[in-house]
């Protein structure tokens, strides 16, 4: 009996120190996470969800009589040349959403038109519904179902993007609207039911070229911005 209590001791007591160990290298949930990553999220100067009080900090725009007002619209000047069209849009667009940065969103769309690009062709659904608005959606889905009927499939690998630039800016009541002219490179095909290509060229590079509108309410605590609008310059 004395021998069986010795062993169950032992192993207790090594489980006890192996939890612990795992629990180091492994960390523990605090509730503080940082959220998974947003393209369209401003990352220089946000402030993580647990670094006040109460974890609750909302950046505040200043007014314009206080000392830096200007500041905010740096990021602005620095995009566009200060005092042309598209750096006074840009302007109300930061006017209504100070932690806008057009640089940063310019990265983030790039990211996002590829996954869309992508998205299409592999019929991935999932992704992208959570980049298009709704009547986008549709469109697309619409489109993968007639293809999927015909018993079609599109084959792409997408090079890269050569160009991207915001083109017009503009604030429809709150919500603020972005178009991009995008030009991209891709290897793309699409095949019928007996594999023949009926589109494209799997053996060579095509250059596309793109009008998107991505689209956002500032008074949204959601940072995403969707796709409301696409248009081919092609």
């Amino acid at each position: 009996m004395g021998s069986f209590d010795f062993v169950t001791v032992f192993f207790f007591v090594a489980a006890v120190i192996i939890f612990l160990q795992l629990r180091n290298v492994l960390g523990r949930r605090t509730g503080n996470e940082r959220p998974p990553f947003d393209p369209y999220s401003a990352r220089d100067g946000d402030v993580p969800a647990g670094d006040g009080d109460d974890g609750k900090v909302i950046t505040l725009p200043r007014r314009e009589g206080d000392k830096g007002s200007d500041d905010r619209f740096a990021a602005a000047d620095a995009y566009s040349d200060p005092g042309s069209d598209l750096n006074k849009a840009l302007r109300t667009v930061i006017q209504a959403d100070p932690s806008f940065d057009p640089q940063e969103f310019v990265a983030g769309a790039k990211m996002a038109y590829e996954m869309i690009v992508n998205g299409y062709a592999d019929g991935d659904k999932k992704t992208l519904r959570s980049l298009l608005s709704k009547e986008v959606y549709d469109g697309f889905v619409s489109a993968i179902k007639e293809r999927d009927a015909r018993s079609e499939t599109i084959k792409s690998s997408f090079v890269g993007i050569g160009k991207a630039d915001i083109v017009q800016a503009e604030m429809k009541g709150t919500e603020a609207n972005i178009t991009m002219r995008i030009s991209s490179q891709l290897i793309t095909a699409t095949y019928d039911k007996d594999g023949n290509v009926i589109d494209g060229d799997p053996d060579s590079v095509g250059e596309v070229n793109d009008v998107w509108t991505f689209a956002r309410d500032t008074r949204s605590r959601d940072p995403n911005w969707k796709l409301i609008a696409t248009e081919s310059e092609d």
